[in-house]
């Protein structure tokens, strides 16, 4: 299921509050302030971590009484418009909330709760994921907040360290292990090998890794770089210093090049309308690969075969797809009986 980037801005009513509640994955908080921020809200981040008891529990058992109403925790009044939660240790805090504004607040959970489809007002999920229902929302990408306003305007102000690089650029953007993927010798000599294959094509390279990217597949990357000479203005090579200019990579890159171990980093990649090229690392297939499989049926992506292609799409963008979901359920949900 596609959803190409739509121009028309959700609206809500002047003064509607937001809360997020963050399970402390960064993959589910990115999911969550990237739906925030296309509502246009100034949303509240209140941090889940119950105590190992209650996060055993998750997402069937309770919420930690320390957080219950009434205990100067996180349930506290006033109240929300609009919660948005994604991560198993949120769903009981996310329906004790719903109880406690005595249904007044509107309920958004992203991702499978694995409780059902009743556990929100409406739910997200990937179309990888098996849940359906009349209140499920379903798109081939995640939400993220990399969205066509943003990415046009780091357009119009390019980084410095971007700005240098000399046309074309093409962003190569790494993972790390996941449940099923591995990051092995052989994925650092490919993924190596795919650096040079793009600076010996006369493009500039720019290179970030994630915080789950191994140091040794960073460093087999920025040595291949530099054993092609490349100087600052043909590459760079994200290592932790200063602000992580991914935002900037992505918004400049005419193709990017990125490990397909991650759902999120892929979807924000298609973003762009840029040729992406998947780059597998090493692990047997996951409930992933069915996504790889329509993105690349779908023209969006590519598997890396040893060179850059060129080709077009409609960016996708379900971050406004979900966001647009949102607000009319919720002007439904408010609306007069």
């Amino acid at each position: 299921m596609a959803e190409p980037a739509n121009a028309a801005e959700p609206s809500l009513p002047a003064g509607t509050t937001c809360w997020i509640f963050c399970s402390g994955k960064i993959g589910h908080e990115a999911n969550c302030r990237g739906v925030a921020a296309a509502l246009g809200v100034e949303a509240r981040e209140l941090p889940v971590r119950p105590r190992k008891l209650f996060d055993l529990m998750a997402p069937w058992g309770p919420v930690d009484p320390r957080d219950a109403p009434g205990r100067g925790g996180l349930l506290e009044p006033p109240f929300p418009d609009i919660a948005i939660a994604a991560g198993r240790v949120t769903v009981p805090y996310l329906r004790r909330l719903k109880k406690a504004s005595g249904g007044s607040t509107f309920t958004v959970f992203l991702q499978d709760p694995r409780t059902g489809p009743k556990t929100a007002d409406l739910i997200w999920v990937p179309e990888h994921d098996r849940l359906r229902g009349d209140n499920v929302l379903v798109t081939l990408t995640s939400p993220h907040p990399l969205t066509p306003a943003r990415l046009a305007a780091a357009r119009c102000d390019p980084d410095p360290r971007i700005a240098r690089l000399s046309s074309p650029r093409v962003a190569l953007v790494l993972g790390g292990p996941s449940g099923v993927h591995r990051f092995e010798e052989k994925d650092r000599a490919a993924l190596a090998e795919i650096a040079r294959t793009i600076l010996r094509d006369g493009r500039s390279l720019m290179v970030t890794p994630s915080r789950r990217t191994p140091h040794e597949v960073t460093e087999a990357v920025a040595e291949a770089v530099g054993a092609e000479g490349a100087g600052p203005d043909r590459a760079f090579v994200w290592r932790g210093e200063g602000h992580n200019p991914y935002l900037q990579m992505l918004a400049h890159a005419v193709a990017v090049v990125v490990t397909a171990d991650s759902v999120n980093m892929v979807g924000e990649a298609t973003a762009t309308g840029a040729p992406v090229h998947l780059y597998e690392p090493t692990g047997g297939p996951s409930k992933t690969s069915g996504f790889l499989e329509k993105l690349i049926a779908g023209g969006y992506a590519r598997r890396w075969a040893g060179r850059l292609e060129d080709w077009r799409y409609e960016p996708l963008d379900a971050t406004g797809t979900i966001a647009r979901e949102v607000v009319r359920r919720f002007r439904a949900f408010r609306a007069p009986v």
